[in-house]
């Protein structure tokens, strides 16, 4: 494929930044993090784009998180995620301003829009991105994601057609304040009757909330495999993470086997986490978990195979049984915490 990189006008790192309940989502941060190191690669600016209404409280935020330009589009009609509608208004942008990339969040509402953008703008799409960086030579950008099930990461290019459009896993990047020097531009940009698809109408919004969820920034997570044999085992995880404060997590093969809910996996078809300490008990790493976890500071496996995978990446891998290991521990942080 040859590259069109400088070879158009097309210049700047755009986000798209997610809001959702009157909040903008965490992998929205991730991603200015991630297009403010892309965006001084190519000596570009980062844009933040914002669709919604009553979007003026989210300015300072985003600037705070690396942009230097935010777009603004405000109307009352766009207070509901609606694909359609949010396509027609990003493909009109495009257009105009001419990004050379495009960043979104793997979420619902990120894998339902940037497909639908990307056959509008006829242009590829690399999704559920785990890694971004630039080619040096080329300034194309390089994709990587998981492949062939997870059995391996492919690095992916897309620079034959602009802009280069990419969705990235939430909790695989670092979300980073900066101190910005410059205040932030502004660009207000009205939306228009062609803009609005009147496909269909959102009446009303349910959310429901697992009895047991994950919260990707959980500083200590504590994950069990198929190694903690059922329910009880992880009911031991559980009692350990209260006295840490920590989350409970779980790879696929305890979800599939109906010890816990899917809302705990962890892995290329769950939650990724970037911990401050990762603890993989019974869990023998397949690569499908490993992106899941791997951007974890502190990793600690316990199992009774030290020719795992997991015990191979790990900081400090611990060969032995996992229920008097985690006893002991448990033990241990009691008589700490007196």
């Amino acid at each position: 494929m040859n590259s069109l990189i400088g070879k158009t006008d097309h210049a700047g790192v755009w986000v798209f930044c997610e809001i959702i309940n009157g909040k903008i989502q965490d992998v929205s941060l991730e991603m200015l993090g991630i297009g403010r190191q892309l965006a001084d690669q190519r000596g570009h600016k980062l844009y933040a784009i914002i669709l919604g209404h009553q979007t003026e409280t989210y300015f300072n935020t985003v600037w705070e998180y690396g942009a230097d330009i935010i777009i603004d589009v405000d109307d009352s009609s766009l207070l509901c995620f609606n694909d359609e509608d949010y396509a027609a208004i990003l493909l009109r942008l495009l257009r105009k301003y001419k990004p050379e990339i495009l960043l979104a969040g793997a979420t619902a509402n990120g894998r339902a829009l940037i497909p639908r953008l990307a056959v509008l703008a006829h242009c590829g799409l690399t999704a559920d991105c785990t890694a971004l960086s630039i080619d040096q030579e080329t300034g194309a950008l390089l994709q990587t994601r998981p492949a062939f099930g997870g059995s391996l990461m492919a690095t992916i290019r897309s620079d034959g057609f602009l802009p280069q459009l990419s969705t990235v896993r939430p909790g695989v990047m670092k979300a980073m304040k900066r101190k910005n020097p410059h205040p932030y531009e502004l660009i207000k940009e009205e939306i228009i009757a062609s803009d609005l698809t009147n496909l269909k109408r959102v009446l009303e919004i349910i959310s429901e909330e697992s009895t047991e969820n994950l919260q990707s920034n959980a500083h200590v997570v504590i994950a069990g495999g198929r190694g903690m044999g059922g329910k009880e085992g992880f009911d031991l995880l559980h009692k350990l993470a209260r006295i840490v404060d920590g989350a409970v997590g779980a790879s696929r093969a305890a979800v599939d086997a109906g010890w816990v809910s899917y809302g705990i996996q962890i892995g290329q078809t769950g939650r990724t986490v970037q911990s401050r300490v990762y603890i993989a008990c019974g869990i023998s790493g397949q690569m499908q978990h490993l992106v899941g976890m791997n951007s974890s500071d502190l990793i600690i496996a316990i199992n009774t195979d030290r020719n795992a995978p997991i015990m191979k990446m790990a900081d400090i891998a611990i060969v032995g049984d996992v229920f008097e290991i985690i006893s002991k521990l448990i033990k241990m942080f009691e008589t700490i915490k007196g």
